[in-house]
């Protein structure tokens, strides 16, 4: 099963590149973030072989789940905080797999009212991890964290060192929920890191 994560930064605008990375690639499951609208193209997607899930917010945030099986949703927002109508955890089950879709708050400026809410946040992500490790169920939490963990997780770690996704806070809360017992699959996979990228517009490119 092939599950993968992909921060879109507005779906609409890249869904032309969103359908060649779906052919591409051809995930069972893909998990989006910063889909930024409420109106999502699932008639379009659906014809590319995907069954949607959404939650969505007009012009900020945003998480969705694309399915090529039917795909039940389970969570929409993240629990913890009856207040908090940002649009960025959506949790269902795929193919006997529970998987969530999440953006992690970016935090800056810091220190203030956005870097707090991000350090609940995070915490909030603990407490649902927890009750979902304790199910016993195979579980995948794919998304944006908006944490640069170790220095070799970012190309210049003195340019990001006043940045929120580099705070010794926010890097240990991360270790927290790693801790609990998950995996990171990119360090699983790149011990010795260095894997990063972003897309280039003016090479329209994908880079490293």
């Amino acid at each position: 099963m092939l599950i993968a994560t992909f921060n879109i930064n507005g779906t609409n605008a890249r869904l032309p590149r969103l359908l060649e990375w779906l052919a591409a690639t051809q995930p069972d499951v893909a998990c989006l973030q910063e889909i930024k609208t409420q109106d999502f193209p699932a008639g379009v997607l659906r014809e590319a072989g995907y069954r949607t899930l959404f939650v969505g917010q007009k012009g900020f945030n945003g998480v969705a789940i694309l399915s090529r099986q039917p795909a039940v949703e389970v969570l929409r927002g993240l629990p913890g905080d009856a207040g908090d109508e940002q649009a960025r955890y959506l949790e269902a089950d795929c193919a006997g797999v529970r998987i969530a879709s999440l953006y992690l708050p970016n935090g800056n400026p810091v220190p203030g009212p956005k870097f707090d809410y991000k350090l609940a946040w995070m915490q909030r992500l603990q407490a649902r991890a927890a009750v979902l490790l304790a199910s016993g169920l195979p579980v995948v939490l794919a998304g944006d964290y908006n944490v640069i963990p170790h220095d070799d997780d970012v190309w210049d770690p003195r340019a990001m060192a006043a940045d929120a996704l580099m705070q010794p806070a926010a890097r240990a809360a991360y270790r927290q929920l790693l801790w609990q017992g998950w995996t990171d699959a990119v360090r699983q996979r790149h011990p010795a890191g260095g894997v990063w990228t972003f897309w280039d517009y003016q090479a329209g490119a994908w880079s490293r």
